[in-house]
């Protein structure tokens, strides 16, 4: 038996030679199928059976997440009803990879009937599904990496990665950003990173450890602890930010003045000018000043000055921010 480890790493060679040919087709067609779904007012509605059909359902995922507005649609369903969730205004990305699949080529007439777009996404350019479509993006591979040489494995990572490869095109053609990302995944770690803001986490009114710059260190301890937030913010008679004491700063006093700490006053312990941040940055900013800093809070000061809020490198951990 031959080598499994050596099968393996051929495997993975022939679908890697198959996705570097696929560079010297991005042509004026793809051009063409990028312009076809920008200037669609409707849906991409992709089609295709069997691993294409599986492929189809992740390429339309990956445009819909991305902001083109898509979804799959099973050939074999589309010629018992389902074709009528498509519209003249809809663009069809009809896969097969010999361009000749029985149930795609049968949604021809209909979406012709309609003057609906297609982009074809075939691994045989001459096929009858490519001739019918306006605009054609040729997916062939040289061999399937099976032993065989016809179970779908390079044809359809060739395929997949040319879908990705229009995604990624049409998020720099209708100007895409990261916050639209964001947008649409509020429930992953990726929007909560991109939605969160400060202000939407940090301590205000009674939850923040506040003393003054006289207020005796036996005191601010006391603040320190019953608020539970391992820092005290020392302001003045006004409320403006004069400085801050953590826990590490108290144990560090503790080994340098003993028990005299205690009446000490807050301003004589304090560390002048702490770290602070706007309330509209994005928590996840907050985290990443927070570890370049090896610091475990940030103040939120107002725009006069004043204390606004206090933000907690736990209270963004625990809205699963990392």
């Amino acid at each position: 038996m031959e080598n499994l480890i050596d099968v393996a790493k051929r495997v993975l060679s022939i679908e890697a030679k198959s996705l570097e040919a696929l560079k010297d087709r991005i042509n004026e067609d793809f051009l063409k199928a990028v312009e076809i779904i920008h200037n669609s007012n409707g849906r991409v509605v992709v089609t295709g059976i069997g691993k294409s059909g599986l492929v189809g359902r992740k390429i339309a995922a990956t445009l819909a997440s991305t902001g083109t507005p898509s979804f799959f649609m099973h050939p074999a369903e589309a010629s018992h009803g389902d074709l009528g969730m498509v519209t003249e205004d809809d663009v069809v990305i009809a896969i097969s990879n010999s361009g000749e699949t029985d149930e795609v080529l049968k949604l021809i007439p209909y979406l012709k009937y309609f003057n609906v777009k297609i982009i074809a996404v075939t691994g045989n350019p001459r096929s009858t599904l490519a001739k019918q479509a306006d605009a054609v993006l040729d997916v062939s591979v040289k061999e399937e990496a099976c032993p065989f040489g016809y179970i779908p494995t390079a044809s359809t990572t060739a395929t997949l990665a040319m879908g990705d490869a229009l995604a990624v095109a049409l998020i720099m053609r209708n100007g895409f950003k990261k916050e639209d990302l964001a947008v649409l995944h509020p429930g992953g770690s990726l929007g909560k990173k991109m939605l969160t803001k400060v202000k939407d986490l940090m301590h205000v009114g009674e939850e923040l450890p506040i003393a003054y710059s006289d207020t005796l260190m036996l005191d601010a301890i006391l603040e320190i602890s019953s608020k539970r937030l391992g820092v005290v913010v020392i302001v003045d008679e006004n409320k403006k930010i004069r400085g801050i004491i953590t826990d590490g700063d108290v144990r560090r006093g503790v080994q340098r003045w003993g028990k005299e700490l205690f009446v000490l006053k807050a301003s004589e312990v304090m560390t002048k000018n702490p770290k602070t941040i706007n309330e509209d940055e994005l928590a996840a900013v907050a985290l990443s000043v927070m570890r370049k800093y090896s610091i475990t809070s940030l103040v939120v000061p107002a725009v006069d000055g004043t204390l606004r809020g206090l933000i907690h490198i736990h209270d963004i951990l625990k809205k699963g921010i990392f």
